[in-house]
């Protein structure tokens, strides 16, 4: 018994230790999630405005290429001869002095062989539709 009385006051010893330590653990576990809660929101905003940043600058270098083309375009839109090779080609339009044939029907480049083997017209699509409908009242 006196082994056990001597004993009791190491284990007792040895006892509030590990409680003392399991409390500071509890508090140091505590303040360190407290500390990772209170920093979890602001790291999110700092992510979410760094992707916000990149799109920006993502869509200033698009306005930049646009602006680019849009000034070469001025440029040659300030070319006389310019204007005028696209007004003979997109309009039809003649040199004054100058005749010109527009040829209907007739297409750009191409020769007799490739117009005999185009596809024959096909009816419009109203013309399908009621043939389908009579098609499908026959068979009744």
């Amino acid at each position: 018994m006196a082994e056990d009385e001597r004993r009791s006051p190491e284990i007792d010893a040895k006892d509030l230790r590990r409680a003392h330590l399991t409390g500071r653990a509890a508090i140091l576990a505590v303040v360190a999630c407290a500390i990772a809660l209170s920093l979890a929101y602001p790291v999110r905003e700092y992510i979410a405005q760094r992707r916000e940043i990149a799109q920006l600058r993502v869509q200033q270098r698009q306005a930049q290429q646009q602006v680019e083309q849009l000034a070469a375009q001025k440029q040659r839109l300030g070319d006389e001869s310019y204007v005028r090779r696209e007004a003979r080609r997109r309009l039809h339009m003649c040199d004054p002095g100058a005749k010109c044939y527009v040829v209907i029907g007739g297409e750009q480049g191409g020769d007799q062989d490739t117009a005999s083997k185009a596809p024959p017209p096909t009816s419009p699509w109203y013309v399908t539709l009621w043939r389908s409908v009579d098609a499908a009242d026959r068979r009744r």
